[in-house]
């Protein structure tokens, strides 16, 4: 059985970073992702990011895709994509299967030294007579199929939820051919930034909030739905309801930590609203409650893509620094600079509260 000195499990952003500084350290590191394209969320997001430049503002979440897949070849990292790690055993014996989705199934198992799950989230759902209907899917399927698969889900569509997955894929949709007939929220409030909504506004959607979803109407598929008003307690206002004429429904009510793996490691586990649920409890190195088993991006909580590959270039970092591949003072030094960039992005009305769940997390293992 061949040895790494790190596997990294998942090649979504938060992968791809922390195998990246991991090799350049001098780890010999393998990337694993079921998907036959590295890249995660970022190869679907074909919006440009903002914030700062170090967190490569005005580029397309599809190039950073590419450009970190290059950095982390150039660093050394051997990646294997269509390969499904499926169970954790003692020692850090990973199983896998390989060729899954090319129909050349083959198995076999690794071991690591060190592990970086860095396995994503999944999407919510959300219950509604009607709601297991073809054409009802969520907002991340629907993203995939127009901006990697290059396919229309549907002509005219309801999105549920105004967060930003929400509120950008409505866009997208739109630029795609769709008309997205309503958005609606149940709060009272949009979710997302300003700037999105502002965008699906201007474009004709009406954002209607303290609205759900009551029911799906159609035989084999979605052919209608119902919306209705809900009051503070989100209970329905009677005589609210309206029937819109549409053939797809996309969820977008949040995702949740994408965690199985480190639940059959046996991490110890924490319940976190604001981060999504439930997620591995790991210290400030991002180190779980199991010795040489790291977490990174939203598998410890979902955040945004610039977080989460903070997170996997922290974890990359940790992982080497516990093989003794660098100094406990260069260890120290690079976490530092690393944790000041995630400070600044977990600061506003949308990071601060991740800000605080992070630290209250941190606290749970201090006080165990």
């Amino acid at each position: 059985m061949k040895t790494y000195d790190v596997v990294v499990i998942g090649a979504g952003p938060a992968g791809l970073a922390a195998s990246i500084e991991a090799a350049r350290r001098g780890c010999g590191v393998l990337l694993v992702d079921s998907n036959l394209k590295p890249g995660g969320q970022l190869i679907k997001q074909i919006h440009k990011f903002f914030g700062s430049r170090e967190h490569r503002a005005g580029t397309r979440g599809i190039d950073i895709a590419r450009d970190l897949y290059r950095e982390a070849l150039d660093a050394g990292v051997t990646v294997w994509l269509d390969t499904s790690v499926y169970g954790i055993f003692a020692g850090n014996v990973l199983a896998y299967a390989r060729g899954l989705l090319e129909m050349k199934p083959s198995g076999g198992a690794v071991k690591a030294d060190r592990v970086v799950l860095a396995t994503g989230a999944s999407e919510n759902a959300v219950n509604f007579p009607g709601w297991t209907l073809p054409g009802v899917m969520g907002a991340g399927a629907a993203q995939t199929m127009i901006n990697v698969e290059r396919v229309l889900p549907g002509k005219r569509v309801l999105m549920i939820g105004s967060g930003n997955v929400g509120l950008i894929v409505s866009y997208q949709l739109m630029q795609a051919g769709a008309d997205v007939v309503a958005l609606v929220e149940g709060l009272p409030r949009v979710g997302g930034y300003g700037v999105h909504s502002a965008k699906i506004s201007r474009a004709g959607v009406p954002i209607l909030t303290a609205h759900t979803v009551s029911r799906a109407f159609g035989d084999t598929a979605v052919e209608g739905a119902e919306i209705v008003r809900v009051d503070p307690s989100w209970k329905p206002v009677a005589g609210t309801e309206q029937r819109l004429d549409i053939d797809t429904i996309c969820i977008a009510t949040g995702l949740r930590p994408y965690a199985k793996l480190a639940m059959l490691a046996g991490c110890r586990m924490v319940h976190s609203p604001i981060l999504g649920g439930w997620v591995p409890f790991h210290d400030r190195s991002l180190q779980t409650s199991v010795p040489g088993i790291f977490v990174a991006g939203d598998a410890g909580g979902v955040e945004e893509a610039s977080t989460a590959m903070e997170e996997g270039r922290l974890a990359g970092v940790s992982a080497a620094a516990s093989l003794g591949k660098v100094s406990a003072a260069e260890a120290r030094a690079q976490r530092e600079e690393v944790e000041a960039r995630l400070a600044s992005l977990r600061m506003g009305p949308f990071g601060k509260p991740r800000h605080d769940a992070k630290e209250a997390l941190h606290k749970a293992g201090e006080c165990a």
